[in-house]
């Protein structure tokens, strides 16, 4: 697999050391190198782009701009890998969905292994969007398999995630923390507990408060008001009492 990509970066230096690590690399092509972000827009909406090289402080539109732009674009969505000397922006970068952040000055070894990224989304993507050609029952088979996981973006990575290994699942804002029983720490992810709440089965887990998801086969106990995951209680939200009530009509 070949992917098509642009280098963008209004240093002369940095655009031409960009370019020549593409170059090096065997399933990169080059077809473009821009140094405003404006240029680059108008080769991406003129051409198919799967990787897009992208400094991020340039004159007239910056690199999250851009990025932006194309994140809210249906068709013909390149991905972004932020090439930059400022690691402020690395969480603006996770926002707007980048592959990853490379910092300057980088090398061909951390520049290969966000390329490297890259291709496996790419071959991802191909293989998700290929024609079935596995019997029906193969299928249903894999679908009962991946039902039984969840993916995450932690980082700049896609993260497995097993559904019976969450315990519940915290919202902070722009954030979740997913709570394992077999880590002690949580993991923390750039999403919405709604975005969670739609992709989860509603059979194992529900929404009882408007910052919690819980495992329902996870639950010790239940009181009135409130319910208990380990040593952590977890107060059930009034406009979830209605739902959890309901659930639980069916075991008392």
């Amino acid at each position: 697999m070949i992917l098509n990509c642009i280098a963008v970066d209004d240093e002369p230096l940095a655009l031409g050391l960009v370019s020549s690590f593409i170059g090096q690399t065997p399933f990169l092509k080059l077809v473009g190198r821009f140094s405003s972000a404006v240029e680059a827009l108008r080769a991406i909406h003129a051409q198919k782009i799967d990787i897009v090289f992208l400094d991020i402080q340039m004159p007239d539109l910056n690199g999250i701009e851009l990025a932006r732009v194309l994140d809210n674009s249906k068709s013909n969505k390149p991905r972004i890998i932020f090439t930059t000397a400022y690691n402020q922006f690395a969480l603006e970068g996770y926002r707007v969905d980048a592959l990853d952040y490379l910092l300057k000055p980088f090398n061909y070894e951390e520049f290969l292994h966000a390329a490297n990224k890259a291709l496996a989304y790419a071959e991802l993507l191909e293989k998700s969007n290929s024609p079935a050609t596995v019997p029906v029952a193969a299928t249903v088979a894999e679908e009962r398999i991946e039902d039984e996981y969840l993916f995450l973006k932690v980082e700049y990575q896609l993260v497995r995630i097993a559904l019976n290994d969450i315990l519940y699942i915290e919202g902070l804002k722009d954030y979740v923390k997913v709570w394992l029983k077999s880590a002690e720490k949580p993991i923390l992810s750039l999403t919405s507990l709604k975005s969670l709440e739609e992709k989860l089965p509603s059979k194992r887990f529900m929404r009882v408060h408007r910052s919690f998801i819980v495992s329902l086969d996870k639950i010790n106990s239940i009181t009135r008001n409130a319910l208990q995951i380990g040593k952590v209680n977890i107060t059930v939200g009034d406009q979830y009492k209605e739902a959890f009530s309901h659930f639980l009509s069916k075991w008392v």
